[in-house]
């Protein structure tokens, strides 16, 4: 078992998905760019390639930053600061609390199922992608899109240190929606998906590629009864530039 702290920060302004990534970059321009948990880069050319502990997210239409860990205290450089005005496109706002939590969860796997929904997963990298389109059965993807989830789930575990001692069981119940998005200037395949399993997650929690500015947010849901495969049309909605 591990002991995991979460903070959320969640502000009045009101912020849609295409501009997570501007939220980030005013927030990161606010505490400085020798602070790497907020922006994820050692300097101006090199990415720090590790599960973010800072991430950037839009709850419910407001600007929200979820901290892991160690970055529950590193937000104290954000929140010392004085002037929170931030520009946003050609917006400038002045950020005010909505919520601030502070919690500690207990990460495990039960031998019990908790099931969740995650929104705009964003599963596949080039070569994986490949390898899904060329499976033909809707059971074959299904099997597919689990495997990378619990991949995901593991990447997640050792970004904050925990270290699964036990065999991870997960079942996709139903694909609700899938669309090509662009990030980055390079497009994905993103679904939105229910899944059962037997790994506690926190809610607000990322998975998959993208998670920094907001992708794959994961929340867990009430059973409402046995759930069945649905695999709808893709559709070709851009929710971020």
């Amino acid at each position: 078992m591990k002991k995991l702290k979460l903070l959320r920060l969640q502000f009045e302004n009101e912020i849609s998905d295409y501009e997570i990534p501007a939220f980030r970059a005013a927030i990161a321009e606010k505490v400085g760019k020798d602070s790497v948990l907020f922006h994820h880069h050692l300097d101006d050319n090199t990415r720090l390639y590790r599960y973010p502990l800072i991430q950037y997210k839009s709850i419910n239409n407001h600007p929200s930053i979820i901290c892991l860990e160690e970055s529950t205290e590193e937000v104290n450089r954000f929140l010392t600061n004085k002037d929170w005005n931030i520009t946003i496109g050609k917006n400038s706002i002045e950020l005010k609390i909505l919520k601030l939590d502070l919690n500690q969860f207990n990460l495990q796997v039960w031998d019990k199922n908790f099931t969740y929904r995650i929104n705009n997963w964003i599963a596949f990298n080039s070569d994986n992608y490949k390898n899904y389109h060329n499976l033909t059965s809707l059971i074959e993807k299904i099997r597919f899109l689990e495997k990378i989830l619990i991949a995901h789930i593991i990447s997640f575990a050792e970004g904050v240190k925990w270290n699964i001692d036990k065999q991870i069981q997960l079942v996709i119940n139903e694909i609700h929606k899938q669309r090509w998005i662009k990030y980055k200037g390079i497009e994905f395949l993103a679904f939105d998906i229910s899944f059962t399993t037997n790994v506690f997650l926190p809610d607000y929690i990322g998975l998959g590629k993208a998670v920094s500015v907001g992708y794959g947010v994961v929340k867990k849901v009430k059973e409402k009864g046995k759930l069945k495969f649905e695999l709808t049309e893709v559709s070709t909605n851009v929710i971020c530039q």
